[in-house]
């Protein structure tokens, strides 16, 4: 079967699925590649403000939670070739946290800004348009909106009662065992050092909304979330804490993570509806939702990390996921929580609780199992 440009109706209708065999698929081998997947799941306990409050992200004064979280459920997922259902498996429409996949959305929102104007030059300083007193002085009125994007703006500032210093010296690999994490780093100039900090995609998220001027799910709901048909069941919330007057009205600035709680609750399916609009280079049938230059610079690696492009993860060299593609991209969030891309391949994939070491795993027996 051909890419013949399928996307799926609105939600509640018949997503199309296909037989393995007729996207390509060796069947055996794709059912091993979930067999798999469900082998491994996280080991993270299904109490996520436990995760939290014990310290997987960090710990000190500056750990508590302020915004919602819930439950997990089981690990889910499902892969689609061609926009079209090759395999699923547990509650793919079980309503999780996406933890830093909500990053990437807050990527695609940045994408419609730029679309409409309202960022009319990524090299251009945030505090040119952003008058709200956080890209001010010598430094932070030094960052552009593209070290925003590909963070490494190093930011410097307290927002919702977390310092940037919180996520410095913050390693990935290491991620609730770093012992350097959240203490002091000399800043160096915008654009120079690339850092995975959640209080500075924080203040990204800050400046989006002062931008469009009205709350970033709600954008995200009528530019994207019901062009692509999902469903109703998705939210994104901030912090208790995190609320600022727009125009007279009082709105909640949502979080880019679930580093401290809120985030991006959503299921696999809808997911992959927009990983799926990812692949067709923004576009749902005939309706344009997102530029494909924004695609292009999404997917254009950092100068000081190859892996990272405007808030999504990229595999050009090879060394993120080594069985996946170059061209491969993808949303990661902790936990286990992932969005593969494979513009070479047609595929989608959607991995929710997954054990973070066996996602390669995953892709090569994925990838094994295409004949064709």
């Amino acid at each position: 079967m051909r890419d013949d440009g399928y996307c799926p109706d609105l939600d509640g209708a018949a997503w199309e699925r296909a037989a393995p065999a007729a996207l390509g698929f060796d069947a055996g081998a794709l059912a091993g590649a979930v067999d798999f997947a469900v082998a491994h799941p996280t080991a993270w306990e299904h109490d996520l403000a436990a995760v939290i409050a014990k310290g997987h992200f960090e710990e000190g004064p500056y750990s508590e939670i302020i915004g919602p979280t819930r439950p997990r459920g089981n690990a889910n997922g499902l892969v689609l070739r061609h926009g079209r259902i090759a395999a699923s498996w547990g509650d793919t429409r079980r309503v999780d946290m996406t933890f830093s996949v909500a990053k990437s959305y807050l990527g695609i929102l940045a994408g419609l800004a730029a679309d409409d104007g309202l960022i009319a030059d990524l090299d251009e300083p945030v505090g040119a348009s952003v008058r709200d007193g956080g890209f001010e002085g010598p430094h932070n009125g030094a960052i552009a909106w593209r070290h925003l994007l590909q963070q490494t703006s190093e930011w410097e500032g307290t927002l919702w009662g977390k310092p940037d210093l919180v996520d410095r010296n913050r390693d990935l690999a290491v991620e609730g065992r770093g012992k350097a994490k959240g203490t002091h780093r000399d800043l160096r100039p915008p654009g120079s050092f690339w850092e995975y900090n959640d209080v500075r995609v924080n203040r990204l998220s800050l400046a989006l909304l002062r931008c469009f001027g009205r709350a970033l799910p709600a954008v995200f709901k009528a530019r994207i979330m019901v062009p692509i048909g999902a469903s109703e069941s998705w939210e994104w919330a901030g912090y208790r804490n995190s609320f600022v007057e727009i125009g007279g009205r009082t709105v909640q600035s949502v979080s880019g993570g679930g580093h401290w709680g809120g985030g991006v609750f959503i299921h696999a399916e809808d997911q992959a509806r927009i990983g799926l609009l990812m692949l067709r280079r923004g576009a749902w049938r005939e309706q344009r939702l997102l530029a494909e230059r924004w695609l292009d610079l999404s997917t254009t690696p950092c100068a000081v990390n190859p892996q990272y492009g405007f808030l999504w993860w990229l595999n050009g060299n090879g060394t993120l996921f080594p069985s996946a593609s170059r061209q491969s991209f993808f949303a990661i969030g902790a936990g286990g929580n992932v969005t593969w891309i494979d513009p070479v391949t047609g595929i989608v994939a959607v991995l929710r609780w997954i054990d973070r070491p066996a996602v390669d795993g995953f892709i090569k027996r994925v990838t094994a199992a295409l004949r064709r």
